[in-house]
């Protein structure tokens, strides 16, 4: 007979729960929208099917999770060990982003663009010092030689080299602060325009704490 399994809270928020769920040795996160309030269920769902997809685009593809279950009310994906960026911040590892540009090429090759990575708790530092991502609601998916494909990981890059810039600032490249410098239109649109409702929708009317990803996630 199986042991039940033991269920501990890592998050909640307005687009549900998210639970570290643990049977005998074997550990996994579950998403659980079940718990979301019914004005929100439809933006939950979408969330976590774009992140159902795009797990599953990844495949076995190391240092993320893997896809495990999504029946549109919950998903599971494996458990990553691992601490945040800001929690076990990679002061002075060259060896780290050189490791988490190659992880992106990797993503971007497989048509898939994060689209969420200047929040520092998407960047997991695992048990080995390595590089590794999590949470991909935000993640598009798509052929990875389109020109909005190559836009959003050109994006996806920026945010890598703006965490390198404050951890690790004397390993910037000459191309790489050039990079910095360029701003494309997606980011200008984003920030005059989107943003804007994107704070008023979670301070405003969901009253997150907002800090741009600072806190624990999973």
């Amino acid at each position: 007979m199986s042991s039940k399994p033991t269920i501990t809270a890592l998050k909640a928020d307005s687009f549900g729960c998210i639970l570290l769920v643990q049977q005998g040795q074997q550990c996994f996160i579950r998403r659980d929208l079940s718990v979301t309030p019914w004005w929100l269920r439809l933006p939950a769902w979408w969330l976590a099917r774009r992140e159902a997809r795009a797990l599953s685009a990844l495949g076995d593809m190391p240092a993320t999770p893997r896809l495990l279950a999504w029946d549109g009310r919950h998903l599971e994906r494996s458990f990553m060990h691992g601490a945040a960026m800001f929690k076990a911040p990679p002061r002075g590892d060259v060896a780290y982003f050189r490791q988490a540009r190659r992880l992106l090429q990797q993503l971007h090759r497989r048509g898939i663009a994060h689209n969420d990575l200047a929040k520092e708790a998407n960047w997991l530092v695992q048990a080995d010092g390595s590089p590794g991502l999590i949470d991909f609601q935000l993640a598009v998916v798509g052929h990875p030689r389109s020109r909005w494909l190559r836009l959003l990981a050109r994006e996806d890059l920026r945010h890598l080299l703006k965490h390198k810039r404050t951890y690790c600032p004397q390993a910037l490249t000459p191309v790489e602060k050039r990079l910095l410098r360029r701003r494309s239109w997606v980011r200008e649109l984003w920030f005059a325009t989107g943003k804007p409702v994107y704070r008023f929708i979670t301070r405003k009317l969901l009253r997150w704490e907002d800090n741009e990803g600072r806190g624990p996630r999973q």
